[in-house]
């Protein structure tokens, strides 16, 4: 890291956007517990204050700021607030992000709209707003929350699977101009499944109930993956081990493998419960006590490794099928 005024004995400071529930919640305990200052963003302003509370109880310095990342002179006011905090800013956590479940035709423009502006548009501002800061002080670490969704699209998420694809790109074409930058690095993480209120927050335009397949991953451990890279940056952190098999299957038969994915869907669908139709957190913050965890995950056994090694060479022998399969697909 580029030496600057702060010494390392001096705490750091994050920026950390989404932060009053699921991953955004669970990396803020990790980095309090690890020493660092806190800038915590989130639409609702009583959460955060609830968060804020809970982390300076186990001693750490914690400041508020009410923000809606799709607001960009909000998001330019949530940097200079960290700055006249902190005096640095040492890595910004771009951890926003929503979605709106549906046909693509059932889910009303207005909702597919709003999924494209939170997650690449208010990433973008909040790229845009910590850029400048770390060109001054000629360091910085920008993390981008994107998805297993960012390598092979979700059927059901089409404005979701358009974000986080955004994303990488947006990504790829920062890290294009850092040449001449060797402190300021733009870190991807891509998590599997994860076990967050995300879900019963989505916009759901299904009209039936929607239950995540297992396994899913504890948002504990992808906030661990965010901290480390603070100390080691890197452009790509995986984490889950599906993100191997959907990356491989998607690579090698790209087309195939999402109409197994979509058909499973509607396989689900058909015996699924009903449930309202609603916007979710679309275009207010979600009701209830914001937590870390979603509820779906179930406890980890000794033998989930083995399935999990066992279902990712399972993916990577489809994948070869598929492959061959789609060669004979008419067109």
């Amino acid at each position: 890291m580029a030496a600057t005024a702060r010494t390392r004995a001096e705490p750091r400071l994050a920026v950390i956007t989404g932060a009053s529930s699921g991953i955004g919640r669970a990396t803020a305990e990790r980095f309090a517990d690890a020493g660092w200052r806190l800038v915590l963003a989130a639409r609702d302003a009583e959460a955060l204050q609830a968060l804020a509370r809970d982390l300076r109880a186990r001693g750490a310095l914690v400041h508020t700021v009410p923000t809606d990342v799709f607001d960009h002179d909000a998001v330019e006011a949530l940097a200079a607030a960290a700055l006249a905090f902190g005096g640095t800013i040492d890595l910004w956590f771009a951890n926003v992000g929503i979605g709106a479940v549906g046909r693509f035709e059932a889910v009303p423009v207005a909702a597919h709209e709003q999924v494209l502006r939170t997650n690449l548009l208010g990433h973008l501002y909040e790229a845009h707003a910590a850029w400048p800061i770390f060109l001054r002080q000629g360091h910085g670490v920008f993390v981008n929350m994107i998805s297993m969704v960012g390598f092979a699209a979700s059927p059901l998420a089409a404005a979701y699977s358009a974000s986080k694809f955004g994303l990488r790109g947006l990504s790829e074409a920062l890290r294009a101009e850092l040449a001449g930058h060797p402190h300021i690095h733009v870190c991807d993480v891509y998590p599997a499944l994860v076990d967050t209120p995300a879900l019963d927050h989505a916009g759901n335009y299904t009209g039936k109930a929607i239950h995540p397949p297992t396994p899913m991953l504890n948002p504990r451990r992808v906030a661990e993956a965010v901290v480390r890279l603070a100390d080691h940056p890197r452009p790509t952190t995986l984490v889950g081990a599906q993100n191997w098999g959907v990356r491989a299957i998607h690579a090698l038969a790209p087309t195939l493998s999402l109409k197994l994915v979509d058909r499973w869907f509607e396989g689900y669908f058909v015996q699924a419960r009903p449930a309202a139709v609603t916007s979710g957190n679309l275009f207010h913050p979600p009701g209830g006590t914001p937590r870390i965890d979603g509820g779906f995950r179930k406890p980890v056994t000794r033998r989930l490794p083995l399935l999990l090694a066992g279902g990712t060479l399972l993916a990577l022998g489809g994948a070869a099928l598929l492959r061959r399969a789609s060669r004979t697909e008419p067109s």
